[in-house]
């Protein structure tokens, strides 16, 4: 989206943003946003409330403008990671982003679909057992009744499971993921700060 060539050195991350400060910011870009944050925390340039408060801000920011007001008393950095904020040669990459490496997309990946396809198997192995359990006490092998309950819910959960993947559910539900843990790791951080202190 930016200048060839401007990154997180330089100009900082928000280099090149002449004129696109109303453009809306992604994910991605709040993602970015948030590790910068972090980074920030962690060498002591921002203190714990300063740091919770942007973070928040960070992830209600629209624009560009909204992000890189966040940023602009820090200085620059050369992080691990990239977002769309600054583009590279190669593909561009967020914190969970929009391109993940093989071994993190895969990862992620296989969590999303074993929080959808679980419940299913675990009451088809359930049916399935009550329905072996009766054969077996009646001593015939009875009408295969949980077949009603595998087709139908089954046929749903692989129309959602190819829809989803199309739609990259997966890393969408990552990044929330990430952001839930951020938030939780800010306020816990937080917490020993607000006591009060003994006398």
């Amino acid at each position: 989206m930016f200048e060839v060539g401007r990154d997180w050195r330089g100009g900082g991350m928000l280099a090149g943003m002449d004129g696109r400060d109303g453009m809306r910011a992604a994910d991605s870009d709040r993602a970015a946003v948030a590790d910068r944050l972090r980074v920030a925390l962690d060498e002591g340039r921002l203190d714990l409330h300063e740091y919770d408060e942007r973070l928040q801000r960070a992830y209600a920011a629209r624009t560009y403008a909204d992000l890189k007001a966040l940023l602009t008393d820090l200085p620059p950095v050369t992080p691990t990671q990239r977002s769309g904020l600054a583009p590279t040669a190669g593909p561009t990459v967020s914190l969970l982003g929009d391109q993940l490496g093989p071994a993190s997309t895969s990862g992620v990946t296989a969590r999303w679909l074993a929080e959808v396809w679980f419940p299913y198997l675990r009451v088809i192995a359930i049916v399935v057992t009550i329905w072996a359990v009766t054969s077996l006490l009646s001593q015939d092998l009875l009408y295969f009744w949980p077949a009603w309950v595998a087709g139908p819910w089954g046929a749903v959960l692989v129309v959602r499971t190819v829809s989803g993947m199309a739609a990259k559910e997966p890393q969408r539900q990552a990044i929330k993921r990430q952001r839930r843990r951020e938030r939780r790791q800010a306020k816990r951080a937080i917490k020993p700060d607000d006591a009060p202190p003994t006398p």
